[in-house]
């Protein structure tokens, strides 16, 4: 008998080689022979059977701000549940979750276990206004994540991720509008070399493919790029991405600059210079994207949301948290009536309930 956190998985093929198999949830596609684990160290072949065996298994339940994702133009104020499993298909040295995204169940796993019916009466009760898929790379626990994606749907909650781009288009299709916005993180500017050394994963590119096959979708997007002292702060590559954003998901969607800070393996640089962050924050407005962002660093002028337009400052923050909010129910600049690229209404501020 399989513990109840084993699901038989989704989006897998059997191989030629007999009772192998072959995952198709990321773009690394991994062939697993039978009794493995494939990359994410979380989907193993059982008789030739791929099984996911993180389903209800949590790590973290926990409610913040959509800013915290960072989501700023997407039901700016809201409040989300965000859950977390353990495991990654990424190995990045710097990662701020290593704790839950490097745990492999070859060495043990802990968690709680949850119904995706528990996990939305829980977000209901406690206020949450969507139910966001974060901490570790939510891609690896994907039959959970559909199949509570699905029910909050039905709840009328909100769908997001925080993801490093690379699950599969296919994947992108199943959640279809069960998901409503996605945050993709890049780092260091999307370099091949940065993605090879330092987070041992081959063709970043692909992540591009996945962006545009959320866009099919309708999901809103929203883009992050961490910017790492010395191995990835070139101009150069935040140019590229910020003309590649601009053409194929318009001048208005948000591009986060992350500061970034030693964790995990990755302590032979300390923390991105703010000034750094301007330069690169300059250089993709003058590829044209309207609403580029500086986060973690709270109070900075850049984590607030000006007019395109005129250069009203229509949205005050504060790291995650909403000073003052002007724009109108339409997403218009009060000041010259510009209509901004907004999605969803604003949440009132309250103070998050504890557990």
């Amino acid at each position: 008998m399989l513990s109840p956190n084993f699901r038989e998985a989704r989006l897998w093929r059997r191989a030629e080689r007999e009772g192998w198999v072959i995952c198709d949830l990321c773009h690394r596609r991994c062939l697993i022979a039978p009794g493995k684990y494939g990359v994410c160290g979380v989907r193993v072949n059982k008789g030739g059977v791929l099984y996911s065996a993180v389903y209800g298994l949590l790590t973290a339940f926990n409610l913040d701000p959509i800013e915290k994702k960072p989501l700023v133009h997407f039901h700016p104020g809201s409040v989300v549940a965000s859950i977390s499993t353990v495991g990654c298909n990424f190995f990045c040295k710097f990662c701020q979750n290593w704790e839950i995204s490097q745990s492999r169940l070859e060495k043990g796993l802990a968690g709680v276990q949850f119904s995706p019916e528990r996990v939305v009466e829980l977000s209901l009760k406690y206020g949450a206004d969507g139910i966001s898929y974060t901490y570790n790379e939510p891609t690896i626990f994907f039959e959970f994540m559909e199949d509570v994606a699905r029910l909050a749907k039905r709840r009328g909650l909100f769908n997001t991720m925080v993801t490093n781009g690379y699950m599969t288009p296919e994947a992108v299709d199943q959640l279809g509008s069960s998901m409503d916005a996605a945050t993709v993180d890049f780092k260091g500017g999307g370099s091949k070399d940065f993605y090879s050394s330092i987070m041992n994963v081959r063709d970043p590119e692909l992540i591009f493919e996945t962006i545009l096959a959320m866009r099919d979708r309708g999901w809103w997007i929203e883009v992050t790029n961490l910017v790492v002292p010395k191995y990835g702060e070139e101009e150069g590559l935040v140019r590229k991405m910020a003309r590649w954003i601009l053409d194929n998901l318009g001048p208005e969607t948000p591009f986060h600059l992350l500061r970034f800070h030693p964790d995990y393996k990755l302590h032979d640089v300390g923390r991105t210079p703010v000034e750094l962050l301007e330069r690169l924050a300059r250089a993709a407005r003058e590829e044209g994207l309207r609403h580029v962002y500086i986060g973690n660093v709270p109070g900075h002028e850049l984590e607030h949301t000006y007019c395109p337009s005129c250069g009203y400052r229509v949205v005050e923050r504060r790291g995650f948290t909403i000073l003052g909010y002007e724009l109108t129910e339409d997403h218009r600049c009060p000041r010259c009536g510009y209509r901004l690229n907004f999605r969803g209404r604003r949440r009132e501020p309250r103070s998050l309930p504890l557990f």
